[in-house]
């Protein structure tokens, strides 16, 4: 059973929605009992880095979701917004992150124009080491992103990088924890294959 984490921020439908294309079973969830008893976590998320931190905590999500990630070592990914929870902090907000990847989130600060802000639309992703993350991938394969801060690894987690005026770290993955900047679910056959491997190789 993968588990969607719903902390009020972002749709989380269209998740769902390639998950079944895939036959995958899945519930989006609110409930902390249901995140104690899940396979595997999607924490999607979009908006502001301090908002998704503080939704986390006022659904009573914060201790179940370290419990089962950190203790119980369960996959969880994290997309767009929710990846950039898994890091240490942002420059977006005051509040700490989840801190189970050692990155940290900056913003883009393009000094070309045409570099417009956020960062929206398609990109490639080049892979840095091999992961089953790509397994079978397609080849050159490109994603869709909307996002105006970035993540920077402090070790080796950046598995996958991107490029938009400075080259930047698109996937993050260490150990049972992995992040995705771009939406997935958004990204057509690229994105349906990353998903699909998460739920067969995890």
């Amino acid at each position: 059973m993968i588990t969607i984490v719903d902390y009020k921020v972002g749709n989380l439908g269209s998740i769902q929605n390639m998950l079944k294309k895939i036959g995958a079973n899945c519930i989006i969830t609110s409930n902390p009992d249901d995140i104690a008893k899940a396979d595997k976590l999607i924490l999607p998320g979009v908006g502001a880095f301090d908002s998704g931190i503080n939704s986390l905590k006022e659904h009573n999500m914060w201790n179940v979701l370290n419990d089962r990630v950190k203790k119980d070592k369960i996959p969880v990914l994290g997309i767009c917004l929710g990846m950039q929870l898994l890091c240490n902090g942002s420059e977006e907000g005051k509040e700490s992150g989840l801190g189970w990847i050692d990155a940290d989130v900056v913003r883009f600060r393009p000094k070309d124009k045409k570099f417009k802000i956020p960062h929206m639309g398609w990109n490639y992703v080049e892979t840095q080491k091999e992961s089953a993350l790509f397994n079978n991938m397609y080849e050159n394969p490109k994603f869709y992103f909307v996002h105006t801060f970035y993540a920077k690894a402090n070790d080796d987690s950046g598995i996958g990088k991107s490029s938009y005026e400075v080259t930047f770290d698109s996937v993050l993955e260490k150990e049972n924890v992995l992040g995705t900047q771009f939406h997935p679910e958004k990204s057509h056959k690229f994105g349906m294959k990353l998903l699909e491997n998460f739920i067969r190789y995890y």
